[in-house]
């Protein structure tokens, strides 16, 4: 058998490939959209994905499962569970609790283990060759190493109305009834590391077992309690902040993402001509830089999703595609740079991508607005905003500042003051400037704090210090 974890930094996601050598043919758990990554590793090792499957209706990410099967014939698989309300939209196999795909020797059997959701799926994976038990666990977003998914979101990003309550419940029956069943040697790969906003204290290691989260884990001691509202108490203390993206996920994965098809190589694009499309308002500029240098100068309007590590959720947060249509160009350096962008873009389904520059002559340009932490005091806000997550907040903040995390402020603006001047910040600058720039293209007047949170912190530190003295 072969088993190999796809991991996405960005959204701290993991994708499964598991592939039976006799016989050549894999399957596919929790693809992302762009599949190049699944092809390869196929080609690689001779083999051709017959299936592809999830555990649930994701909320951080658009899946691939459709992408995939479109691409490779593969048949698709899909939760069966969760009652009228959680079924997908699309034509695919149903599976049920106990129910089989079968790769060559290799069995992937269905459980059914809501909480997070109610339609989840985990998968017991049985290498036939070696064992006639099951010897690993795709435990989705069900159990993380050192956490377990969170029940909210149901609630926070997708219109539920106190559904956290039976989704903890449900939760503890799932590891009661399923997770703590199986032998402690079952190693489980969860389908997110840290980072990650579907839990609350992820780990960063990769696989966990069963014996070691039994003995180990924050909420086994309440399970071999039989304690389920101790568990549900401190399930639900101190959740992060859900992205108000998710909702639009939730709804485009239930119903089945849209198929790209093949996608061929950006085009460098001409800045005359982008110029006339600025002034026109027919594009929305991205500027992928470090916010370092955007703040040096950038095209009035730009929205700042900085390439890298986080390109997807920053994208996310940004720019709502169901709202503005209009396409992006991106500032990129060149041509690869800009092609590993909308990767990440498409992966939380912001598609429409016209091309790519590489230098800002010819454009118009503008220096986003600072402010410096002892230039605060005085300054006339409107507002003072806290873009990091709630717990962040709680923990210390400038005083009479508000939160409104990151994730959030695009689809909250009616909590916003209309005129006056808003100043906001972050822990370091970097979300800082992502949500800037969303709030200044959506016709706000903002500051940025220069140095954000931690400059703020080191200044407050230096005047008492010298007024100790």
């Amino acid at each position: 058998m072969l088993l190999e974890r796809i991991y996405d930094e960005d959204l701290a996601q993991a994708g499964y490939f598991i592939g039976c050598q006799r016989k050549g043919e894999a399957v596919v758990v929790d693809a992302r959209r762009d599949i190049d990554v699944y092809l390869d590793l196929a080609k690689a090792n001779g083999m051709r994905i017959t299936a592809v499957t999830e555990t649930h209706i994701h909320a951080d990410y658009l899946s691939g499962t459709r992408e995939l099967a479109a691409a490779t014939g593969a048949r698709m698989y899909v939760s069966g569970e969760g009652g009228e309300d959680w079924q997908y939209g699309f034509d695919a196999k149903r599976l049920h609790d106990g129910d089989a795909v079968t790769i060559g020797n290799i069995t992937v059997q269905a459980l059914h283990t809501p909480g997070h959701t109610p339609e989840h799926l985990s998968f017991l994976v049985t290498d036939g060759a070696f064992s006639d038990r099951p010897g690993y666990l795709l435990s989705g977003d069900f159990v993380f190493a050192g956490d377990l998914g969170r029940p909210d979101l149901l609630d926070e990003a997708a219109g539920g109305i106190d559904t956290r309550f039976e989704g903890a419940g449900q939760l503890f029956k799932s590891l009661r009834g399923k997770f703590l069943t199986l032998p402690d040697h079952v190693q489980v790969y969860p389908g997110h590391g840290s980072g990650s906003a579907c839990g609350k204290a992820l780990g960063a290691i990769p696989s966990t077992t069963v014996g070691y989260e039994r003995l180990y884990s924050w909420w086994g001691r309440y399970l071999e309690a039989n304690d389920e509202q101790g568990f549900i108490d401190a399930l639900l203390d101190g959740q992060p902040d859900a992205h108000a993206y998710f909702g639009r996920m939730k709804r485009q994965n239930r119903l089945g993402p849209e198929i790209l098809g093949e996608r061929g190589p950006l085009p460098e694009l001409d800045n005359e001509a982008v110029a006339a499309d600025l002034a026109a308002d027919k594009i929305t500029f991205v500027d992928t830089r470090p916010h370092g240098q955007v703040h040096e100068g950038t095209v009035p309007g730009a929205l700042n999703i900085p390439a890298g590590s986080k390109a997807a959720s920053f994208g996310a947060w940004a720019y709502d595609p169901e709202t503005d249509n209009r396409p992006l160009v991106l500032f990129a350096p060149g041509q690869e740079a800009a092609q590993e962008m909308w990767d990440h873009l498409v992966r939380v389904g912001i598609d429409n991508v016209a091309g790519y520059v590489t230098g800002l002559e010819g454009l118009p340009l503008v220096v986003p607005a600072l402010i410096r932490p002892e230039e605060l005091e005085d300054f006339d806000a409107a507002l003072v905003l806290d873009v990091r997550n709630k717990t962040e907040h709680a923990a210390g903040t400038i005083p009479g500042a508000e939160q409104l995390s990151a994730g959030r402020v695009l689809w909250n603006l009616d909590r916003l003051p209309a005129d006056g001047p808003i100043v906001t910040f972050c822990q370091s600058g970097v979300r800082n400037s992502v949500a800037a720039s969303t709030l200044r293209r959506a016709g706000y007047d903002v500051v940025e704090l220069d140095g954000s949170y931690a400059g703020w912190e080191n200044w407050q530190n230096a005047r008492e210090s010298a007024e100790a003295r």
